[in-house]
Formats: C-alpha cells, sequence, structure tokens
C-alpha cells in the first residue's frame, strides 16, 4: 500500500475525494501516481490519483452507444491539490496490448490506493501479454519529457527527473517484465546513482532549478537513459508482439457480464 508516502492530511483528503467518486463509478483500481510514485515528493507536490473504472455492461449495449470517456476532477481541497482522473476498462486493455505505460502502470505498479479482488486476478494477465511496444510508449514519453526540460532553458529539476524515471521505467519493464515508477529504486540499478542530488534538490519544492554545474553536467548525461531503454529493447525478455490475448478477453467478457 502507499499510505506512507503522504501525509495523514494528504490521504484524508484523497480518501474524501475517491469517496465521492466511488459513488459515481466502480474503480477497479485508484493508482497513486506523480512524484509521490516517482520518488521525489516536495512539500507542494499535488496528490495524482490515475484509476481504471467499469462501466455497466447495460450502458455500453445502448443503441445509442457512446464512447467512454474519461472521468476528470482538478481542485485544490484543504490546501491540497488533487488531480484524479479514471478511464473505462475496455479503452485502458486496449491500450495495454499497444504497450501503453500510462495504463500498464495503474494496473501492475505498486502504488496501489484501493484495489478490488478482480484487480488481482487480471494482474498476471497483463503480465502475459506485455510486448516490446513498451519501447516506443517509453521513448515517445521521455522524449516528450525532454523537450519539456529543454523549454526550461535545462533548468527544471522535475522535467529532468521526469525523463530519467521515464526511461528508466521502461528500461526495467523490458528487462524484467515488472514494473516499477520509483526513481530511487532505479537509478543506481541502472547506472545512475549519482541522481540522487537530483532527488534530493527537487524534494525541496516543485518548481526547483538546478544550479549551473548541475544543469551542464546532465545535458551531458541524459542521453545514457535513452541508450540503456534502446539496450533493454535490444535486450528484452517480452515478444516482439502481445501473446496469449485470449485469456485477457475471457477475463473481460466475464466482468462485463457481472456488472451488467
Amino acid at each position: 500500500m502507499t499510505d506512507h508516502l503522504m501525509t495523514e492530511h494528504q490521504l484524508r483528503v484523497a480518501n474524501r475525494v475517491l469517496d465521492e467518486e466511488s459513488t459515481r463509478r466502480w474503480h477497479l483500481v485508484v493508482s497513486l501516481s506523480g512524484a509521490h510514485a516517482y520518488g521525489f515528493p516536495s512539500p507542494d507536490s499535488d496528490l495524482d490519483l490515475k484509476c481504471i473504472h467499469v462501466a455497466s455492461t447495460s450502458e455500453l449495449l445502448r443503441l445509442e452507444q457512446r464512447n467512454p470517456t474519461p472521468a476528470e476532477r482538478l481542485e485544490v481541497l484543504d490546501g491540497v491539490e488533487v488531480d484524479y482522473s479514471s478511464n473505462e476498462l475496455g479503452p485502458v486493455l486496449q491500450g495495454v496490448l499497444q504497450g501503453n505505460g500510462n495504463y500498464i502502470e495503474r494496473l501492475l505498479g505498486t502504488h496501489t490506493l484501493r484495489g478490488s479482488p478482480e484487480l488481482e486476478a487480471v494482474r498476471p494477465l497483463v503480465r502475459q501479454v506485455l510486448s516490446r511496444r513498451l519501447h516506443r510508449h517509453y521513448r515517445g514519453f521521455a522524449t516528450s519529457q525532454l523537450r519539456e526540460w529543454e523549454k526550461t532553458g535545462f533548468r527544471s529539476t522535475k522535467k529532468l527527473l521526469y525523463v530519467l524515471r521515464t526511461a528508466l521505467t521502461g528500461t526495467h519493464a523490458l528487462l524484467t517484465r515488472e514494473v516499477e515508477t520509483d526513481l530511487t529504486a532505479l537509478m543506481d540499478r541502472y547506472g545512475f546513482g549519482e541522481a540522487s542530488e537530483l532527488v534530493a534538490w527537487k524534494r525541496r519544492g516543485e518548481r526547483g532549478e538546478l544550479p549551473d554545474a548541475l544543469s551542464t553536467h546532465w545535458r551531458g548525461q541524459v542521453g545514457r537513459a535513452f541508450e540503456r531503454l534502446d539496450e533493454a529493447y535490444a535486450h528484452s525478455v517480452l515478444p516482439e508482439e502481445p501473446g496469449r490475448t485470449a485469456d485477457l478477453e475471457a477475463w473481460l467478457l466475464e466482468v462485463r457480464r457481472s456488472r451488467f
């Protein structure tokens, strides 16, 4: 569980939001994301709650069909900024097959705030359909974060850490079939122990900027994270394409029948 990653006040606010949203939809899983899950929260970090919900099957089978839309909520409650979003199960599983790391992290990550019994049943099925398609997602996401870091003049500690976190999470998943989003649990293993100085800097505040020396150093080092990710693709334990999808589909159909 992830209770220890938040203060008691933050946990109360998170539970308040989740209790309210749970009256509107049934959550398969609620995961803690963002800086708290990545190992470098600061006192002013928001609570990033990423969820997967299951719509009623009768709603999905109506004559006037609608594509399930994400549910989103962003507000400040009792001084805590909460960013809640939830996606419907069907599109999520389609995304999993395409290698969407955002969805895979919600299902297989270790920072689960609330999980249903159905979550435990689907996790092994998700693991068996993982493929090297993960590489495209994590490389693309890390590249976009690198561009965001460039836009800050290579100053934002947060943006740089997001690059490293994304690349190393992808590296680890490709090599081990396991999902780990906490940069502090990955950086030593993959040759980035020096990032501990960045983590310490970021924990002081969300908008902390790098000193000139650190910024210059990491402009020359960040490319190594992409090299590790590409090497992981070449030596991955995962197949090129997802396999054994029938089990996952059978599970989905059973959930749909039970949620009519």
